[in-house]
């Protein structure tokens, strides 16, 4: 442990003192190319063009540093596609995504281009990410931040933003909006984007290409994410509203839908028409937790069923955990009449899903197992559960909410994550747990809490209270809005 704090302890010394001021002659070479200015050609394409007339277009800013970032974009990616095949009276043009993981594809040098694999590290010695979250909230971090950022990152980033949403490899047409999904794309964009508008006289005006913030976080969310340059901030609670209020965005670009989620997870036999639901509320708690139906094509037996989710990226301890409850659902069996289910997706964790599979594990008889690697229909297996054992991922919950589904949180990144265990809990449909044996015991405690009472068994309450807190058409909702925006930028330049 104290190799792996010392080495912690380097590392965050070296990036203190900003890893793009290093002085090896290979390092030197990287930062002088990385800030050579770059010649970008005129921007004649910014009219509407013969050639694209039929195709409106919005590049939408990302990191993969957890799965939710890209999860969003492609959210509104197939919304838009939906809304245009639904609802061609009010969306004619189909909408192209250009979907860009910027620090990725375009960070000059470390660290910027390896923020994905820092953020693997970080969370999984947490103390790292409370360090950097904390220390980068406070108003020297931001200015930092924001200073390092433009001063090392603004023509690699410029790049970015200037190039084809249709062909990467061209700068002749930049897209027609940009929309940011992750915290640190606001601030920089906003000023490139402000440079390209008024052909290089300034960074802190005169923007008129559209930019759109949705937030994807749920009951907390880092500062970085709130700038009042943008033109809306989309923010999917309460609590992100007042934050958004906090850093000064004006409240008439705070729009609050809720989170853009994967498509299998909108609202249950919804036609997308756009036209108000008519939906009778227990019909749609009907549909939503038809499970027999649902079960019967994963292959799963039609009996109480506990799902304990790794992520996609397979993080958490999720062997410990199904090991935990397997055992408590194995005791519960033998001590009554009843028979349980338990699904482990174990996400792209392969050693995890080897540990709790056959031959090496062997569950007990009374229980049946289900161990899932990487799966792209989470929807189906959280509408077929009864109780998921997650982390607090804000994806996660929101999706949970949706299906009715009552959440036991197991871990969460100090932070952003930390404020969605209020969440569910002040909204009734959860807990936090944060030890193998305290997540056992409250299923147990929820499986055998079936004495009905006037409003029903503890699981039935806390699946209504999902529902009440769900936002299955929030993904529809922020691409019309979206949508609308970039067809108005069209029509003004066409002008």
């Amino acid at each position: 442990m104290r190799v792996v704090k010392t080495a912690a302890a380097a590392w965050l010394l070296s990036l203190s003192s900003v890893f793009a001021f290093q002085s090896s002659p290979v390092a030197v070479h990287q930062r002088h190319a990385a800030l050579r200015p770059v010649v970008v050609k005129p921007i004649t394409s910014l009219s509407a063009t013969t050639q694209d007339e039929e195709v409106a277009t919005i590049q939408i800013l990302m990191s993969d540093t957890g799965g939710g970032h890209r999860a969003s974009a492609n959210a509104l990616r197939d919304a838009f596609n939906v809304l245009h095949e639904t609802e061609p009276a009010r969306f004619p043009l189909p909408i192209h995504c250009d979907i860009v993981d910027i620090y990725t594809d375009y960070g000059p040098f470390f660290p910027y281009n390896q923020y994905v694999a820092l953020y693997k590290i970080m969370a999984e010695y947490t103390f790292l990410w409370k360090w950097f979250y904390e220390f980068g909230a406070t108003p020297f971090g931001l200015f930092l931040n924001e200073f390092l950022i433009e001063l090392t990152c603004f023509d690699a980033f410029k790049e970015c933003l200037t190039r084809d949403p249709m062909n990467k490899d061209s700068h002749d047409k930049r897209a027609d909006m940009v929309v940011s999904v992750h915290p640190l794309c606001q601030d920089l964009p906003l000023k490139i984007l402000n440079s390209l508008d008024t052909n290089g006289a300034t960074r802190k005006e005169g923007r008129k290409t559209p930019f759109v913030t949705v937030v994807t976080d749920l009951g907390g969310a880092h500062p970085t994410w709130f700038n009042d340059g943008v033109d809306k901030c989309f923010v999917p609670s309460d609590v992100l509203k007042n934050a958004a209020l906090d850093r000064s965005v004006k409240e008439n670009k705070i729009v609050q839908y809720g989170l853009p989620i994967r498509r299998g997870f909108w609202r249950f036999g919804a036609d997308y028409s756009g036209e108000a639901e008519k939906q009778d509320e227990a019909e749609e708690k009907l549909g939503v937790h038809h499970k027999p139906t649902i079960r019967q094509e994963l292959g799963l037996l039609d009996i109480p069923t506990v799902l304990i989710v790794g992520g996609g990226d397979g993080m958490g301890g999720i062997v410990s955990q199904a090991k935990a409850v397997g055992e408590k659902l194995q005791k519960l069996a033998s001590s009554s009449s009843s028979s349980y289910q338990m699904v482990v997706v174990c996400g792209n964790n392969k050693s995890a899903q080897t540990s709790l599979s056959p031959p090496e594990m062997k569950w007990g008889s009374d229980i049946e197992v289900n161990v899932q690697g990487f799966v792209d229909n989470m929807d189906e297996y959280m509408r077929a559960s009864d109780i998921l054992i997650t982390k607090a991922g804000p994806g996660t919950i929101a999706e949970a909410s949706i299906c009715g589904l009552p959440c036991i949180l197991s871990s969460f990144l100090p932070g952003q994550e930390e404020g969605n265990i209020p969440f569910v809990e002040e909204k009734g449909f959860g807990c936090y747990q944060g030890s193998v044996e305290g997540i056992a015991d409250t299923v147990e405690e929820w499986l055998a809490s079936t004495a009905s009472t006037t409003e029903g068994s503890m699981l039935e309450q806390m699946r209504d209270c999902a529902l009440t807190a769900a936002r299955p058409d929030a993904t529809l909702d922020i691409a019309r809005d979206l949508a609308d925006i970039v067809y108005a930028r069209r029509s003004e330049l066409k002008k």
